[in-house]
């Protein structure tokens, strides 16, 4: 008998850690004679006919869909059609998306048998046993924990819930890395959460778990001797608990490959400074982490039980930032309660003050079992009737400035996390009063320029970004030196880019070409770039650029000559490293003679 577990990834890199994990521990715990266990993954960017056509394909005796928000709209409709074709065919969910109101989805989706809500892994492991013993693909369910079902009657039962697992029975499930090529590796070392966040499913599982360290160990070497290029954790509050945190920690440090990211979710306030010592002098890239500050409103900080310490916060952010060797992700939630507009522009400006290296803009998602939801009435928080239950208005905020906000996400996104305009955007934020005001000008002027949905391609961006300079500058005064500012988007791009295509913005070098030659044949390149070592001067030429600066460098009388090597780039932002190279250059006469 074949049972396919389908998961619906929101990317194509992504992998989805839930369906190989009760894979594992089915083939492991389960009596599975006759049983195989098969896994279909797909992307919500492929049609709907698509999965289709391929899971009917796959012929299966028991089809069980993994639901999150991201793919319950496009799971819905597949499993429709399924039944169309395959009636006979029973279709069983779990996850997060169907956990929390598995009697009411049951009774809307009669084309569903069973959901299996909560941890799913012993739940699946024991349908399976039943599915084997019984050779049915809708055996007796009444006895399974952490099943509801419907009845032969059309009764909907509810068993009881599952008793939380021991993480360390978890098998590994990466031991085929083929299958993952080109994909995040997401691994979990603990389950739970201490903290009670209104917003969050997380907080309903009160029964922190973590992994044995000695299997962590060995799992996360296998990651390492493989080379893997990102470890995502999946852990909520990573550092929770500090020797966890410290052991794991020093691990990675110790047994760096110099290629593996490690990316954590985790709360800046509890960080320690022993935990900091050891990060202080990790390889820059080793590790990333992202730190949720939701909100800087005390009103709203405690109406969503959470616990921060913004000035701790600040503190830890900071210490980091100074090492310069770790990507810092900090996230904002709008549409949460006493939150309007003005204090999330306040909860803005305050973290993008802590510089950190994305700032996420993220908008409250009402799920399921949240308190959030039970108090939605309350709060007067409207929100989408469909995943992903985004929120669309609150006593607080109108569906308006809603909108607004999210002119700000995409700019934010685009302009500052994209890591590609970062002088540029440094410039012009300057000329206002604060980076929100900025953000949200740009975000009009973007949302103007982008009928119908158009997307821009990156240069296109930059050229826009210059029209908003200088609508700046005609329809408010603003004391932009344009010339100055060209230069700035210039040494943006070629951070970024070997470019041959010079953009329309960029000054005309050509006087300049004399000189630049006479860097690449100037012996000494060899002791600024001694990688290229084996390359001539031609070579090294179309491998990097070099740029002729006259404005952007403070105290500048003369023309500087700045090399961007494209080998040597920064480990957290991919920038090229840049090199002044101006006391190379031989000198010639101003025509260039």
């Amino acid at each position: 008998m074949n049972i396919v577990l389908v998961a619906i990834n929101a990317k194509y890199i992504h992998s989805n850690l839930a369906v190989y994990s009760l894979k594992a521990y089915a083939e492991k715990y389960a009596k599975n004679e006759n049983i195989e266990i098969e896994i279909a993954e797909y992307t919500i960017n492929q049609t709907e006919d698509e999965v289709l056509r391929n899971l009917y394909e796959r012929k299966a005796d028991i089809l069980a869909f993994s639901c999150y928000i991201w793919n319950l709209q496009m799971t819905k409709h597949v499993i429709e059609n399924m039944k169309k074709v395959a009636p006979n065919v029973p279709i069983y969910m779990g996850g997060p998306e169907v956990s929390y109101n598995a009697k009411e989805f049951l009774l809307q989706n009669h084309e569903v048998e069973g959901i299996m809500r909560g941890e799913g892994e012993k739940i699946f492991a024991n349908f399976v046993t039943a599915v084997s013993e019984e050779n049915s693909p809708i055996p007796n369910l009444s006895n399974i924990k952490g099943v509801v079902y419907r009845s032969a009657s059309g009764e909907i039962i509810e068993n009881e819930l599952e008793s939380p697992l021991d993480m360390s029975d978890i098998p590994f499930v990466y031991k085929d890395l083929k299958q993952f090529e080109n994909k995040i590796m997401y691994y979990e070392t603990s389950r739970g959460c201490p903290f009670s966040c209104s917003y969050c499913l997380s907080s309903i599982d009160k029964k922190l778990r973590f992994r044995n360290l000695s299997l962590v160990k060995e799992e996360l070497k296998f990651f390492i001797d493989n080379k893997v290029a990102q470890v995502k954790f999946v852990d909520r509050t990573f550092n929770c608990k500090k020797d966890h945190a410290i052991e794991i920690w020093k691990f990675i440090k110790e047994h760096d490959n110099g290629i593996t990211n490690f990316h954590f979710e985790v709360a800046a306030d509890l960080m320690t400074d022993e935990e900091i010592e050891i990060i202080k002098d990790m390889r820059p890239g080793l590790i990333q982490l992202e730190i949720g500050v939701q909100s800087v409103n005390e009103m709203t900080i405690s109406a969503i039980n959470r616990k921060t310490n913004l000035d701790k916060i600040r503190e830890k952010v900071a210490k980091i930032k100074s090492f310069g060797n770790v990507h810092q992700h900090l996230d904002l939630i709008a549409g949460l309660p006493y939150e309007d507009y003005d204090s999330f522009a306040n909860s803005f400006n305050q973290v993008y003050a802590m510089k950190p290296d994305q700032l996420q803009l993220g908008f409250l998602k009402v799920l399921y079992g949240s308190n959030m939801k039970l108090m939605s009435g309350e709060y007067g928080i409207k929100y989408l009737s469909y995943p992903p239950y985004e929120v669309l208005e609150t006593k607080w905020i109108s569906y308006e400035d809603v909108l607004k906000l999210k002119e700000v996400e995409e700019v934010v996104e685009i302009y500052y996390n994209s890591f590609q305009f970062s002088n540029s955007v440094m410039y012009l934020e300057k000329m206002f009063e604060t980076p929100f005001e900025f953000y949200e000008e740009l975000g009009t002027f973007y949302k103007a320029n982008s009928m119908n949905g158009e997307k821009h391609s990156r240069i296109a961006r930059y050229i826009l970004l210059r029209k908003f300079a200088e609508l700046l500058i005609k329809e408010e005064n603003r004391p932009i030196d344009i010339n100055k500012f060209d230069e700035l988007l210039t040494l943006d791009v070629y951070l970024r880019e070997n470019i041959k295509t010079r953009p329309l913005f960029a000054k005309d070098i050509n006087n300049f070409k004399k000189e630049k030659q006479s860097i690449y044949r100037n012996e000494k390149i060899y002791e600024v770039i001694p990688a290229y070592r084996d390359y001539d001067s031609k070579q090294i030429a179309k491998m990097t650029h070099i740029e002729v600066f006259e404005r952007i460098y403070e105290a500048q009388s003369n023309p500087k000559y700045i090399l961007f090597d494209y080998k040597d780039r920064n480990a957290l932002n991919s920038e090229a490293n840049t090199i002044d190279v101006t006391n190379l250059v031989e000198r010639f006469g101003e025509n260039n003679d």
